[in-house]
């Protein structure tokens, strides 16, 4: 986010209050989840959906052109100053988590962030993943401004200094991200090949591994520290994911897919007005939804092999729920990762003060429903032992 363009809203939203103001700039004309992105992806991205931005997103296409120009200012900047370190830096075998959206998985990020032998990317570095090093004096304020106290789709605290997901790196870094999507809803079939990487040609999963490396480099050399990563889609890229990491580790977590899907259809929902470039295509939400999980696991149970012995460990969102110590523990010791006492007291003290979290409540679903899941999502059901 530049000065000029809150200099721009401030002036056009003089009377509109703290809270309504974030609201309006966060959902309506800001930046999204191209916070961070350079001219020259940005013309790339453009060029792919033939200029095709609705006319109610027009300023918010305005301002992330107008944005790009100066984060590919400071980006050039920024790789001089730093583009050697940084590709030479060695990346500690990361720590990657795997679950499909609404498995738990953020609960499982923060859990993991309370040990500071890790590191892990915030909100600032994963928006703007060319020029954190370089940009915080002036990035960083102005986008916590923006920040909302909790995520639009749960009551879970959002703020710069909590774990965040490294697929909006990559968004920023390649444009190859399924995540486009849900900017470009009319493009869809484009984006979604890059969730599994597997109908990406191989030109795109070479661009999408080198922005993984490149932006794993760039942690590495801010905080030293083994990385701790997440993200939904790396569920079904564990190959490509081993390609770059051979002695990466994984940890899957996994939730009854009824409250996935449930979970997932609400989710979109909330999560399109941050990113629409184009009017949202609410009505195939649930089909996508379905598609989307039936992939992503068909890709998961293919690769899962792959994985080295040790270095790969599964837990239940439903057993993480009721006891999150020992269930943090067991995944400790499966994957031999440093001595659990040190973080134990630091884990007791974070689960004390989200105590009073309460999670979404949904309605059951139909029954036709159900019959569709338990046929098209059998393999989960029956891996895991969940009741269709």
């Amino acid at each position: 986010m530049s000065l000029w363009y809150l200099s721009f809203i401030t002036s056009i939203c003089p009377a509109i209050s703290l809270m309504s103001w974030r609201e309006f700039v966060v959902l309506k004309i800001g930046h999204g989840g191209f916070s961070g992105i350079t001219l020259p992806l940005w013309l790339r991205i453009l060029w792919e959906n033939r200029l095709a931005i609705d006319p109610p997103y027009w300023v918010r296409g305005c301002a992330v052109t107008a944005c790009s120009v100066q984060n590919s200012l400071f980006a050039i900047l920024e790789e001089w100053l730093y583009g050697r370190r940084i590709r030479q830096t060695e990346v500690k075998s990361p720590l990657f988590i795997l679950g499909s959206w609404r498995s738990g998985t953020t609960h499982l990020h923060n859990l993991l962030a309370q040990d500071e032998r890790f590191a892990w990317p915030n909100l600032f570095e994963v928006f703007y993943p060319r020029t954190f090093l370089l940009t915080g004096w002036i990035n960083r304020p102005l986008l916590a401004a923006m920040v909302p106290p909790t995520r639009p789709q749960d009551n879970v605290v959002l703020s710069l200094a909590v774990p965040q997901e490294d697929e909006f790196a990559i968004a920023n870094l390649c444009g190859c991200s399924f995540a486009l999507a849900w900017a470009f809803s009319r493009n869809r079939n484009y984006y979604d090949r890059f969730m599994t990487l597997r109908g990406a040609s191989p030109d795109e999963v070479r661009r999408w591994q080198d922005a993984l490396l490149y932006f794993a480099q760039k942690l590495t050399l801010k905080f030293g520290k083994r990385l701790v990563l997440k993200s939904p889609a790396h569920t079904g890229r564990i190959k490509r994911l081993l390609e770059v990491f051979p002695d990466a580790n994984f940890i899957h977590i996994r939730r009854h897919p009824h409250d996935v899907y449930r979970s997932t259809v609400y989710t979109i929902r909330k999560v399109y007005p941050w990113w629409s470039l184009q009017r949202p295509d609410y009505p195939r939400l649930e089909e996508d939804s379905i598609a989307q999980y039936r992939e992503l696991y068909e890709a998961f149970f293919e690769e899962v092999p792959l994985i080295p012995v040790g270095h790969f460990h599964d837990l239940a969102y439903e057993d993480l729920e009721r006891d999150p110590i020992g269930t943090v523990r067991q995944a400790y010791e499966a994957l031999s990762l440093p001595d659990f006492s040190a973080v134990e007291p630091k884990l007791n003290s974070y689960l004390a003060q989200i105590k009073a979290y309460r999670k979404n409540e949904f309605p059951p679903l139909a029954e036709e429903v159900r019959q569709r899941l338990a046929s098209e999502w059998k393999r989960p059901f029956e891996a895991w032992g969940y009741e269709p």
